[in-house]
C-alpha cells in the first residue's frame, strides 16, 4: 500500500515556559517490506533540530527549544510504500544481535499469573513459532481494549490482572512471556491503517516483534498485534524498537517552567493509491523470504525542519 501520516503533537502550557528539551522517535526507517518515499518533522517554533541514533537503531532527533512560549506543536507528515510480508521482518539496518532482547524489564517482568501462562505454552509444546500464534490469539482474547484504566507506568502483570489496557499493555503482557520462555521479543511503536478506513486515531499503534530462528520455521524476527489478534502486515508503518515503551516512546522530555500541561495528539493515516489494500492478516507460514535493505539518507535543515527522501525500486 502507499500510505499518508500525519501525526501532529501538540502542548499548551498554563504560564510560559522557558526551556524544552525533546527526543523524538518520529522517524521510520526503509527495509523489506517498507519503504519511506518522504519524510519531514516540522515544529512551530523557532528550534534547533539534531539528528542521531539511539542504541536500539532507532533514528532520533532531539529538539531543544527556547522560551517563552505558551505551546507548541511537533508535526510529522510522510509517505510510506508498504508490502505485506505476513509478519516476517528482516534487512532492518543496524538491527542489533536477538539475545538483547531477552532481557526482561520493570514493565514486562511476568509476575505469578504470566509466569503460570509461560509455563502452560511451554507445557502445550509445538514449535516457537506455533507458541507465539497462541500467546497472540490468547492475550488478544482475554485482554479487553479500554483506553480508561492503564498508564505509561503499568506493568504487563498489572494490566494482565486488570484484563484491560491499551496497545502497549497487550504488548508488554506478550513479551514478558515470550522472554520468560526464551525467545527474544521487542516492542514496536509506529502506525496502522486501520481496516475500516477510518483515517484519523488519537494515538498511534504499538506491537512486538518475536525472533523465530531454530526448529523448522528460521524466519528471524516476526510482527505480531496481539491488539488485534494478527501478524503485523502492509497496514503497518514500523518506526522504533526497543525493549518496551520507554524505549520506542515517539515523543520524551523535559521542560522548564510552564505550570501545568495539556497535550493533544493526532494522528492521521490514509491510503493514497489507487486500489484497495488486500486483507490478508493471519498467520506467517514456516517459511522465509530474501530481503534487500535500504539505508535513508537524512538531511538535517535550518528553522526546526528535518526532511528524509528516498528512491522506490
Amino acid at each position: 500500500m502507499r500510505l499518508a501520516v500525519r501525526y501532529d503533537t501538540a502542548y499548551a502550557y498554563s504560564r510560559p515556559i522557558r526551556h524544552v528539551i525533546q527526543l523524538l522517535r518520529l522517524t521510520p526507517l526503509s527495509f523489506g517490506g517498507q519503504n519511506v518515499l518522504d519524510w519531514r518533522i516540522e515544529v512551530d517554533r523557532d528550534a534547533r533540530l539534531q539528528a542521531g541514533k539511539d542504541g536500539f537503531g532507532n533514528p532520533v532527533h532531539m529538539l531543544y527549544v527556547d522560551g517563552p512560549i505558551e505551546g507548541l506543536t511537533v508535526s510529522v507528515q510522510g509517505r510510506i510504500l508498504t508490502e505485506d510480508k505476513a509478519g516476517v521482518v528482516g534487512g532492518v539496518p543496524g538491527d542489533l544481535p536477538p539475545p538483547v532482547f531477552l532481557r526482561q524489564t520493570r514493565l514486562t517482568e511476568p509476575g505469578k499469573p504470566l509466569g503460570d501462562l509461560a509455563h502452560a505454552l511451554l507445557a502445550q509444546g509445538g514449535s516457537d513459532l506455533d507458541k507465539l500464534h497462541r500467546l497472540t490469539a490468547l492475550i488478544h482474547t482475554r485482554m479487553t481494549f479500554d483506553v480508561s484504566t492503564t498508564g505509561v507506568d503499568t506493568s504487563a502483570t498489572e494490566a494482565y490482572d486488570q484484563g484491560h489496557g491499551v496497545c502497549q499493555d497487550f504488548a508488554h503482557i506478550f513479551l514478558g512471556v515470550a522472554r520468560a520462555i526464551g525467545i527474544p521479543a521487542r516492542y514496536i511503536s509506529g502506525h496502522l491503517y486501520r481496516s475500516d478506513g477510518a483515517p484519523v486515531q488519537e494515538a498511534g499503534h504499538a506491537w512486538v516483534e518475536a525472533y523465530v530462528g531454530l526448529g523448522t520455521a528460521q524466519l528471524g524476527w516476526v510482527a505480531f498485534d496481539p491488539s488485534n489478534g494478527i501478524c503485523a502486515d502492509d497496514a503497518y508503518i514500523r518506526v522504533a524498537a526497543g525493549l518496551d515503551y520507554r524505549d520506542a516512546a515517539p515523543v520524551s522530555g523535559a521542560r522548564r517552567g510552564g505550570g501545568s500541561e495539556a497535550l493533544t495528539v493526532r494522528v492521521e493515516v490514509s491510503n493514497t493509491g489507487a486500489g484497495q489494500r488486500s486483507q490478508s492478516q493471519g498467520q506467517v507460514q514456516d517459511q522465509g523470504e530474501q530481503r534487500q535493505s535500504q539505508t535513508l539518507p537524512s538531511q538535517a535543515r535550518s528553522r526546526a525542519r528535518v526532511q528524509t527522501q528516498t528512491q522506490t525500486r
